[in-house]
């Protein structure tokens, strides 16, 4: 798995990113573009991360809505809560009753909120030369690249740990059948005897996601040895 992030990153993450900027006009999407990607031999408690979670009006990039964004910064193995933002999206949507009763957003709430661009230009200026840390990357992947479509005409491609690939990788070493279940957010934390935590609120979530991280990341055997490319998508 090591190498085949290797691969990916030396002719995926860091090339699209050089070719990319050289096409994308100065604002924000080039300014994050600016900064390169940290090295894969950087050990995990020297790694800048970002843990970020969204929450959206349904699973489909392309036709759904970024609601609201979370993000916390994690540096040397401490999570940074002076970091943490949290904004409510002014969605051009009407809201479904069923989406409400899941993240708790509501017209009247979303009205108030910060445009998307406003929004997305904060992450990126936090993303700048980070990683970062989801739970199911496959959601704020295609969101993110879907709003940098929208707002900047280009779909960059991001570095990512997924906390929930890190705890598959785990359960796959031991060869036995497990639910997948086992893989969400709430069931991995009490895995490791963490609290409960408030989900479908995006910041909540990100810091429960770097909370995971970092006792994933302590509960390894060979912790101390763990650099970027051992985790990276």
């Amino acid at each position: 798995m090591a190498i085949k992030s290797l691969i990916n990153y030396l002719v995926g993450y860091e090339t699209k990113r050089k070719k990319l900027l050289k096409k994308v006009p100065k604002g924000p999407l080039h300014d994050f573009l600016s900064v390169p990607f940290p090295a894969l031999d950087t050990p995990i408690d020297k790694l800048p991360i970002l843990a970020v979670d969204f929450e959206t009006t349904g699973l489909d990039a392309k036709v759904d809505k970024l609601l609201s964004v979370g993000f916390a910064s994690i540096d040397q193995e401490q999570i940074k809560l002076n970091t943490s933002y949290h904004q409510i999206i002014k969605a051009k949507t009407l809201l479904e009753e069923s989406n409400v009763i899941i993240h708790q957003i509501t017209d009247a709430q979303k009205e108030q909120g910060q445009p998307l661009g406003v929004v997305v230009e904060k992450l990126l200026k936090a993303l700048a030369g980070k990683v970062m840390l989801v739970h199911f990357a496959r959601i704020e992947r295609q969101f993110l690249q879907q709003a940098c479509l929208e707002l900047y005409g280009f779909r960059p491609d991001f570095p990512m740990i997924d906390t929930l690939v890190v705890a598959k990788r785990q359960l796959d070493k031991r060869d036995v059948s497990y639910d997948p279940s086992e893989l969400r957010l709430s069931n991995l934390r009490h895995q490791f005897k963490l609290p409960d935590h408030h989900g479908h609120d995006a910041l909540n979530d990100a810091v429960a996601t770097a909370e995971l991280l970092l006792a994933q990341m302590a509960n390894r055997a060979d912790s101390d040895n763990v650099i970027l490319k051992d985790i990276i998508l």
